[in-house]
């Protein structure tokens, strides 16, 4: 007598299932931990511009767009490039002349589309990232002073 060694076709296709239930279960979970990461990742950014704007403000007696930050060695080209096309870690930022000028800054992280997270933010000369939370992502610079505060920064204005 043999005696065949292996899984039966019904014993593969139990665990396909099983895999494929685990896998159905996870998902929005993974999801929703990845778009929490890219929010945390956005206002982070926001924070590090910010204290790139308080240290040159302190050397130059004014406000610095992205592209300015950039050139002065403060923030990473990967911000002050950042578009709709081309996000970092699903955000973009804004901070063009028309949001910046001698006295203050308003540099915004906006979702490259809804599925990037709840949330668009921004940051001003006062430190504090604000929360925008929307269906739609916003497609220009957040107006001044709206939304939601989700925290100080440690850094001061001019």
């Amino acid at each position: 007598m043999r005696h065949e060694q292996g899984f039966s076709l019904v014993e593969l296709l139990i665990v396909v299932g099983i895999i494929g239930a685990i896998a159905a279960i996870a998902t929005p979970n993974i999801l929703g931990a990845r778009k929490s990461g890219q929010e945390a990742s956005a206002v982070g950014t926001l924070r590090t511009c910010a204290s790139a704007e308080f240290t040159y403000v302190t050397s130059n007696n004014y406000y610095a767009t992205l592209a300015q930050l950039n050139s002065a060695s403060l923030i990473d080209a990967t911000i002050s490039g950042s578009s709709i096309t081309a996000p970092k870690s699903a955000y973009y930022y804004l901070g063009a002349p028309e949001d910046v000028n001698a006295t203050q800054f308003n540099l915004s992280a906006l979702r490259q589309d809804a599925r990037s997270g709840k949330s668009d933010y921004h940051v001003q000369e006062d430190g504090v990232v604000r929360e925008m939370i929307t269906i739609a992502p916003a497609t220009a610079s957040l107006t001044r002073d709206a939304g939601t505060p989700i925290g100080a920064s440690s850094g001061s204005g001019s």
